[in-house]
């Protein structure tokens, strides 16, 4: 998980009790963003963005609730993301069927309002869906909050996803871990917090697939911790590695390098698996006072989706408002919570350092 979202869920609390309470005001509602009755076509109907990021389907997926976390699958027919709202966190789908997307509902396995669910990834191969889920595991009682954090899977079936278990030992312990990516070859990356001598530490870690389980999904080595150019400091979290393994998307918080608060960085793998960076991804990406979430690249390799809580440039420099304006705020993208943005992502590779840097 590891973001500050739990001050952002009162946040989003407040905001709808504003948007109940002013859903009659005419004005509030004049300038709102219009949601097409249809949405057709890849990546719902978004027009592609080029080198700016642009706001992902607005007044769809990006709506003015607390939104990060992409996961599609390989023939983009499938788009998830993971929601935070006034204490619900679940993950939300829409589908494409006959051409058409339908309207984005919480996914059917976070059926139970109980349990968190959050930070969907699908493998490039389209066979498994991996998950963050607070639900909890044989012989586990469900505990409240973020306790029981664990990496869940489905498999896929004739029939869609099959029924979500816990992947175990040794990917799960008793400490947190989320945040899943995997490779083509099936190796899974996830964060864990760890404690060391009174220091608490969110690392990121790496496990190969080996020999199946009797669950039927593959099973997992023990994980190895990733080196410094990968972990340099406490704080390093929500990992997505590229399915070639050539690099990894890492948020970072604690550096002189940063931007915001939290930072996307990109660490390189060269193929004697030696790691290069870590890299600042610059401020096309990392905004001054803004935090970032999740980091995640289309199955195509063609656009770069993330989550930010920055808002518009008239917004953040306290530009003339009016009470209505502030109605709207709250249940429009760019208020404070994290929307997901998504750009051309040809500029990763042109952070690549050259040969010899490291």
């Amino acid at each position: 998980m590891r973001i500050s979202v739990r001050g952002s869920v009162l946040f989003i609390a407040a905001a709808s009790l504003v948007q109940v309470g002013c859903v009659e005001n005419n004005d509030s509602t004049a300038d709102r963003p219009k949601k097409p009755s249809v949405l057709s076509g890849d990546y719902l109907g978004q027009k592609p963005p080029g080198p700016t990021p642009e706001l992902f389907a607005p007044g769809v997926v990006s709506t003015g609730l607390y939104e990060r976390d992409v996961a599609m699958t390989p023939d983009g027919n499938e788009f998830y993301f993971g929601l935070i709202s006034a204490g619900d966190i679940a993950i939300v789908t829409t589908k494409r069927a006959g051409g058409v997307w339908s309207r984005p509902q919480i996914a059917p396995f976070c059926d139970n309002p109980e349990v968190f669910d959050l930070e969907p990834h699908i493998a490039p191969d389209g066979r498994r869906f991996l998950f963050l889920s607070t639900r909890p595991g044989e012989g586990q009682e469900l505990k409240k909050g973020w306790a029981n954090q664990d990496i869940w899977a489905m498999d896929r079936t004739p029939d869609g996803w099959g029924p979500p278990y816990n992947l175990g030992a040794p990917v799960n312990t008793d400490a947190p871990e989320f945040f899943p990516s995997t490779t083509r070859d099936g190796t899974l990356y996830f964060t864990r917090d760890v404690s060391e001598n009174g220091r608490s530490r969110s690392l990121i870690l790496r496990s190969r697939a080996v020999q199946a389980t009797d669950s039927g999904g593959a099973g997992y080595a023990e994980p190895e911790i990733l080196p410094p150019a990968v972990n340099p400091g406490d704080q390093q979290f929500n990992a997505f590695v590229d399915p070639d393994e050539r690099y990894v998307i890492v948020c970072m918080a604690g550096r002189e390098q940063n931007i915001g608060a939290y930072d996307y960085y990109v660490c390189f793998r060269g193929k004697d698996d030696a790691w290069s960076g870590p890299v600042n991804m610059g401020e096309l990406v990392n905004t001054p006072g803004n935090n970032v979430a999740s980091p995640y690249v289309s199955p195509d390799g063609r656009y770069f989706f993330f989550a930010s809580n920055r808002r518009p440039p008239s917004v953040s420099t306290g530009a003339r408002r009016s009470y209505e304006s502030l109605q709207r705020a709250a249940i429009e993208p760019q208020n404070g919570n994290a929307d997901i943005y998504w750009v051309d992502a040809s500029f990763i590779e042109s952070l690549r350092p050259a040969r010899g840097e490291r």
